[in-house]
């Protein structure tokens, strides 16, 4: 019979302690002071606020600085690319790279890329 109670009470203290630790955690709590803990909460909700409006501006300011748009010297064909990759154009398929700001054509090492000029003619008559 001894053994009948014990196990009942052991029953009942099981139950009893959680709410005991519960109560001495929440008791804890309110002696320190829960000042801290509702600061700690505004600068998270702070925080979760202002990070997406400085990644955005971050990346705006990223895009301003590597994206470049510029013709194609080849097929004078308009569309943006990133600064410092290797590149085709998506009209004729002309591998381009960048240098200075516009887009230049990629040669092979050892090739002269040259330009042809038009000249007019004139007649020298005697």
């Amino acid at each position: 019979m001894n053994q009948e109670r014990f196990k009942t009470l052991q029953i009942r203290l099981s139950g009893l302690t959680n709410w005991l630790i519960t109560l001495a955690v929440i008791g804890i709590l309110i002696s320190i002071g829960l000042g801290w803990l509702v600061k700690g909460v505004l600068i998270l909700i702070a925080v979760i606020a202002i990070t997406p409006i400085l990644v955005i501006l971050g990346v705006q300011w990223w895009l301003k600085r590597n994206l470049i748009q510029d013709q194609c010297p080849v097929c004078s064909h308009e569309f943006p690319a990133f600064n410092n990759i290797q590149f085709q154009c998506p009209n004729c398929g002309e591998p381009l790279k960048i240098e200075q700001g516009h887009f230049s054509r990629l040669t092979p090492p050892g090739t002269i890329d040259v330009q042809a000029v038009d000249v007019s003619v004139k007649r020298l008559e005697d």
